[in-house]
């Protein structure tokens, strides 16, 4: 996976003949999103959030192999903790279906659940710089969580793994269909 900008720029096309559907697409190093003439600014702002969101879902299936995870690691570190998070060792593993992630920090690994896969790409990232600010301060106490304040979408990835959970957790009705 390349370490890409933190932003692209988006670029908002309108259409009158457009009534209804909104879609979205990569055009070099922007994102380009198509919407109906009609749709107010709030609508806009709206839709182009779930439209980014959409995109990063799809970009983010492309299964990252451990030599992608290792390079998204050592960027991460780079990026929010100063380069000093050096882990030995980065992969995906099937054997977490509690955890997201874990960390050895006296042998510098870190393994994250093979259940992340397909997540949005911010949502990788959250785990992944967890698990490498282990590597700097053990536990969860507050030194650790000023670390991952430096990433602007800890909280939006903590929702969403909230959510996976609490899905999870729903009651399966009975005789519904399983996609």
């Amino acid at each position: 996976m390349s370490a890409d900008p933190p932003q692209r720029a988006v670029e908002v096309r309108r259409s009158a003949r457009r009534r209804r559907t909104v879609s979205a697409y990569r055009e070099g190093d922007r994102t380009v999103v198509l919407i109906p003439a009609r749709m107010s600014e709030a609508e806009e702002r709206r839709w182009v959030g779930v439209m980014l969101d959409k995109l990063a879902a799809q970009e983010s299936k492309r299964t990252l192999g451990d030599t992608e995870l290792t390079e998204r690691a050592e960027y991460l570190s780079e990026q929010y903790l100063d380069g000093r998070a050096r882990p030995r060792s980065v992969r995906w593993v099937t054997n977490q279906n509690t955890r997201w992630g874990s960390c050895t920090p006296a042998e510098g690994s870190i393994r994250l659940s093979h259940r992340l896969q397909g997540m949005p790409e911010y949502v990788v990232d959250y785990v992944l710089l967890h698990e490498l600010a282990h590597l700097l301060v053990p536990g969860h106490g507050p030194r650790f969580w000023a670390l991952l304040d430096a990433y602007p979408k800890t909280e939006r990835a903590r929702g969403f793994l909230e959510g996976v959970v609490a899905a999870e957790r729903l009651p399966r009705i009975p005789g519904a269909r399983e996609e």
